[in-house]
């Protein structure tokens, strides 16, 4: 059911018109205009009056009009596409834009932006706008329910809340927008359907891939590992099964956990955890056959305090890898250049506050990053903190909290996650999971990706968790 927002012009609407409205779908296809009566909560875009094909947008935080084709990218789709909520600070006939990574459009110095709501009565009012009549038909107008007489306009491809003296004869016109179906349909998560954790993401070959826990069993009793792949992080291909422990690991034949993929000379090198164990099976192609080299665990239950779970393999740029892993203790140690041994003298334990499980560790211009899951992953607190050093052995200095949950949005418990660099820019995303929406726990989550963004002084801008 499709609910609305009605113009201010038409407050004086009767209760049973309004109902009508409200029962009323919206179908349309991208570019088609709405009703020109109404905006449509729900996912829409808005297309400029007077720019043909220029949708507003948001890119770096700022809010703009830019070309939007269905030949663009992904990411240009959903940065086009808007939730339009009643407005954040009341008042009939106003609406709000939620971006699809949960922050909202807002004003402040008159420069229409992307913030994360604070709840500030300032911030409510900033980010609600009154609909009114636009220059064509079915177009419409949105007034500032805080500064009246303002409207948010484009003005050289950038979104201003100007006021409707600012130029007038084109004003009304670069202040209209027709409302349309949305670039992105609804929710854009989970990425990959179906009941899966514990996320690994990797670019290798050309694509990005991830190796997940296959969730929905009592107690993480699953014993099959599956592999996805994807050019955009959007589309995904599963690729099947590409490791069961039944039949291919003689060790072990149960809980099949949080694997992860590492590459060197032409083999891929699989770690994964067994009944608590922690076992390594290699192929030369990303998505298998993968075979046990060692016909034991590469770490045995009881090795160490702990649990021996939640494996990480990182690979510095001298090409020295390191395995990470630990459940209530986090360890790590050079692996030798085979990829499936190591010194056991040499295993190192660290200090990190608040850890749990889950390490993961990279780098970024000389600094080295461990980000890890902390609380338990059947809590909804479940959430990932980190820290960074100098070296990928530490000490490492605690940095804070990148991910939580977001109870606003339904988002849980979201967790144990890997990160991924594009392969020709300074674009991260992180793969994480969250109980599944609306009814998910612990042993029933789902995957999703978000952008990983970092502050000019290297440190990590907390992620805010989409659907």
């Amino acid at each position: 059911m499709t609910t609305s927002v009605t113009r201010g012009r038409r407050r004086a609407v009767s209760r049973a018109l309004a109902v009508c409205l409200a029962a009323s779908a919206l179908t349309v296809a991208a570019g088609e205009p709405a009703s020109a009566a109404e905006i449509p909560t729900g996912a829409r875009s808005l297309q400029s009056v007077n720019l043909s094909g220029r949708y507003i947008r948001h890119s770096d935080y700022l809010g703009s009009v830019a070309a939007v084709t269905s030949g663009s990218s992904a990411q240009a789709k959903s940065d086009a596409t808007f939730t339009v909520t009643p407005a954040l600070a009341g008042g009939a006939g106003c609406v709000s834009f939620q971006a699809a990574n949960g922050m909202w459009l807002r004003h402040r110095d008159y420069r229409v932006r992307l913030e994360t709501n604070n709840g500030s009565t300032t911030f409510l009012a900033d980010a609600s706008f009154c609909v009114r009549d636009g220059s064509a038909t079915g177009s419409v107008r949105l007034e500032s329910s805080n500064f009246p007489g303002r409207y948010l306009r484009h003005r050289n491809n950038e979104l201003w809340l100007d006021p409707s003296t600012t130029n007038p004869g084109t004003f009304v016109a670069d202040s209209s927008f027709q409302v349309t179906a949305p670039w992105v349909a609804g929710r854009r998560s989970p990425v990959i359907k179906g009941l899966y954790g514990d996320p690994n993401i990797a670019h290798l070959n050309g694509r990005y891939y991830v190796y997940p826990t296959t969730d929905g069993y009592s107690g993480w009793s699953s014993t099959r590992f599956k592999a996805f792949s994807s050019t955009d992080l959007l589309n995904w291909t599963d690729h099947g099964t590409i490791l069961d422990l039944g039949p291919q690991i003689s060790w072990s034949d149960s809980r099949a956990w949080a694997p992860t993929i590492a590459y060197r000379d032409g083999r891929y090198y699989f770690y994964f955890c067994a009944d608590t164990n922690i076992g390594v099976a290699t192929s030369t192609s990303p998505t298998g056959p993968f075979t046990d080299p060692l016909g034991r665990p590469l770490v045995a239950a009881g090795f160490r305090s702990g649990q021996m779970i939640d494996p990480h393999v990182f690979t510095d740029d001298d090409g020295q890898s390191y395995l990470y892993w630990g459940n209530g203790y986090a360890y790590g140690v050079r692996l030798n250049a085979d990829m499936i041994s190591f010194d056991a003298a040499q295993v190192r334990t660290f200090s990190l506050p608040n850890f749990r499980e889950a390490p993961f560790a990279f780098e970024r211009n000389g600094v080295y990053y461990m980000s890890y899951s902390v609380d338990d992953t059947r809590s909804e607190n479940y959430h990932v903190e980190y820290a960074t050093a100098t070296s990928p052995f530490g000490p490492w200095t605690h940095r804070g909290t990148i991910l939580s949950k977001n109870l606003s949005l339904g988002i849980k418990g979201p967790g144990h996650h890997s990160v991924v660099k594009a392969p020709t820019s300074d674009t991260w995303h992180i793969a994480y999971h969250r109980f599944a929406i609306p009814a998910g726990d612990g042993m029933n989550r789902e995957v999703t990706i978000d952008p990983l963004r970092f502050n000019p002084d290297g440190t990590i801008t907390p992620v805010i968790p989409t659907l």
